[in-house]
Protein backbone atom coordinates (compact mmCIF):
# COMPACT_ATOMS: atom_id res chain seq x y z
CA UNK A 1 0.00 0.00 0.00
CA UNK A 2 2.98 2.14 0.70
CA UNK A 3 4.25 1.27 -2.63
CA UNK A 4 0.72 2.86 -4.64
CA UNK A 5 0.51 5.90 -2.03
CA UNK A 6 4.43 6.41 -3.39
CA UNK A 7 3.50 6.37 -6.90
CA UNK A 8 0.60 8.03 -6.55
CA UNK A 9 2.18 10.76 -4.77
CA UNK A 10 4.73 10.87 -7.61
CA UNK A 11 2.25 10.86 -10.57
CA UNK A 12 0.09 13.83 -8.92
CA UNK A 13 3.02 16.26 -8.85
CA UNK A 14 4.28 15.24 -12.53
CA UNK A 15 0.71 16.24 -13.22
CA UNK A 16 0.68 19.51 -11.34
CA UNK A 17 4.09 19.98 -12.81
CA UNK A 18 2.83 19.30 -16.18
CA UNK A 19 -0.31 21.39 -15.40
CA UNK A 20 0.98 24.63 -14.39
CA UNK A 21 3.86 24.71 -16.73
CA UNK A 22 6.76 24.98 -14.10
CA UNK A 23 9.60 24.77 -15.31
CA UNK A 24 13.64 22.96 -14.48
CA UNK A 25 15.69 25.20 -15.61
CA UNK A 26 13.21 27.35 -17.63
CA UNK A 27 12.77 24.79 -19.87
CA UNK A 28 9.11 23.00 -19.64
CA UNK A 29 9.13 19.14 -19.42
CA UNK A 30 8.29 16.91 -22.51
CA UNK A 31 10.40 20.24 -24.20
CA UNK A 32 13.77 19.12 -23.75
CA UNK A 33 16.53 19.19 -26.02
CA UNK A 34 16.81 15.70 -27.40
CA UNK A 35 13.02 14.76 -27.32
CA UNK A 36 11.67 14.28 -30.96
CA UNK A 37 8.95 15.99 -32.30
CA UNK A 38 7.59 15.31 -36.10
CA UNK A 39 5.14 17.29 -37.42
CA UNK A 40 4.01 16.65 -41.25
CA UNK A 41 0.27 18.20 -42.52
CA UNK A 42 -2.04 16.95 -40.24
CA UNK A 43 0.24 14.22 -38.90
CA UNK A 44 1.93 14.68 -35.36
CA UNK A 45 4.32 12.04 -33.13
CA UNK A 46 6.20 13.22 -30.29
CA UNK A 47 8.69 10.73 -28.77
CA UNK A 48 9.80 12.71 -25.42
CA UNK A 49 13.05 10.16 -24.93
CA UNK A 50 15.39 12.88 -22.93
CA UNK A 51 12.38 13.66 -20.37
CA UNK A 52 11.73 9.88 -20.00
CA UNK A 53 15.10 9.13 -19.47
CA UNK A 54 15.43 12.56 -16.44
CA UNK A 55 12.06 10.90 -15.03
CA UNK A 56 13.37 7.67 -14.64
CA UNK A 57 16.84 8.30 -12.96
CA UNK A 58 15.13 10.75 -10.77
CA UNK A 59 12.16 8.15 -9.78
CA UNK A 60 15.00 5.54 -9.38
CA UNK A 61 16.62 7.77 -7.17
CA UNK A 62 13.68 7.93 -4.80
CA UNK A 63 12.57 4.44 -4.95
CA UNK A 64 16.30 3.75 -4.13
CA UNK A 65 15.56 5.77 -0.94
CA UNK A 66 12.50 4.34 0.29
CA UNK A 67 13.51 0.50 -0.09
CA UNK A 68 16.70 1.74 1.85
CA UNK A 69 14.34 3.85 4.19
CA UNK A 70 11.84 0.69 4.41
CA UNK A 71 14.59 -1.99 5.31
CA UNK A 72 16.23 -0.30 8.13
Amino acid sequence: MIFGLVLLLIGGVIYIIARFGLTLDKIPLGQLPGDIRIERGNFSCFFPIVTSILLSIILTIILNLVVRFLNR
